[in-house]
């Protein structure tokens, strides 16, 4: 597996239009949800996304399948991204020219309220409220770029089983955060 790895990365390093599309089908959509479990909008996660294959491409040379999986690679990528990207918006807010309050009328920085920081937190303390199985699939699906596969073998469940449990800690996660107020 590492050989195919090694050759996608290579590829990818040349240019080659097909190996990035590769590298994108394979992991795209667990870059997107890592992205989204830490931006406040799905337009923010996209161009996420794009930013972090643009840098996978940029640093394809630098993989080492010696060292770490290519899906490990991949969201230590996303990851570091992530991590620079809010580093940015907490230096520099989005806020255009003429919007908001005057300077003078602004809140203090201590002041300001850090939505993205609270809307994270509050997804952690609702995964930590799943049950055993649901909290461990999607930590390791989505926080530590495990395969289905992978946790399955890891697990040793039936792929079906994690399947179906990180269906269910979705759907209640997505229920939970849709209503805050809901029972827990």
């Amino acid at each position: 597996m590492s050989d195919e790895d090694l050759n996608l990365m290579r590829r990818v390093a040349e240019g080659d239009e097909r190996a990035i599309a590769d590298l994108y089908d394979r992991f795209g959509a667990l870059v997107f949800k890592a992205s989204r479990q830490v931006l406040t909008s799905r337009a923010e996660a996209e161009d996420a996304v794009q930013e972090v294959f643009i840098r996978l491409w940029r640093t394809a040379d630098r993989f080492d399948p010696g060292r770490a999986k290519l899906v490990t690679w991949v969201m230590l990528i996303c990851r570091r991204h992530l991590i620079d990207r809010l580093r940015r918006r907490s230096v520099r807010p989005d806020q255009g020219v003429g919007e908001g309050p005057a300077l003078d009328q602004a809140p203090s920085r201590a002041e300001r309220p850090r939505p993205e920081v609270d809307e994270r937190e509050q997804i952690r303390s609702r995964i930590a409220e799943l049950p055993s199985l649901q909290r461990t699939v999607i930590e390791r699906a989505y926080l530590q770029g495990y395969t289905l596969r992978e946790i399955s073998d890891q697990l040793q469940m039936p792929l079906g089983t994690v399947k179906s449990a990180l269906s269910r800690g979705l759907g209640r996660l997505r229920d939970r955060l849709a209503d805050p107020s809901e029972e827990r």
